[in-house]
């Protein structure tokens, strides 16, 4: 008997620019404004990791969802944070866009949002 499984989910990629670069450095920042945004959209939180390339130097980090993830890497050199959401059920990861971009007042924000379904 095969099992009929249908994968959806919603990938929202954000490149948040002009952003003040004291606001990009902080890796332990990072992880609660992520935490923050993962809950704002109604996921649940698995697991975290950030990494600070060194002090006044960017972040890189993720935050591990039932629902996928969220992810982040800054260049405060270039005032310059991408941002990687993606989750499916009844999350809503431009809830949690909503939160970073609150927090990190870029002075410009492209988004881009894809549907993630299985092809048979």
């Amino acid at each position: 008997m095969s099992q009929v499984f249908a994968a959806a989910g919603t990938h929202v990629l954000a490149d948040l620019s002009r952003v003040a670069s004291e606001l990009l450095t902080n890796p332990a920042a990072f992880d609660a404004l992520l935490r923050e945004a993962a809950l704002a959209a109604g996921a649940t939180i698995l697991h975290s990791h950030f990494h600070s390339f060194g002090s006044g130097q960017g972040v890189t980090g993720v935050v591990l969802l039932a629902e996928s993830h969220i992810s982040i890497h800054t260049w405060p050199e270039a005032g310059f944070a991408a941002a990687d959401i993606f989750m499916c059920g009844d999350c809503d990861p431009l809830a949690a866009l909503a939160v970073l971009r609150e927090r990190l007042q870029p002075g410009a924000c492209t988004v881009r949002t894809v549907r993630r379904e299985q092809n048979d």
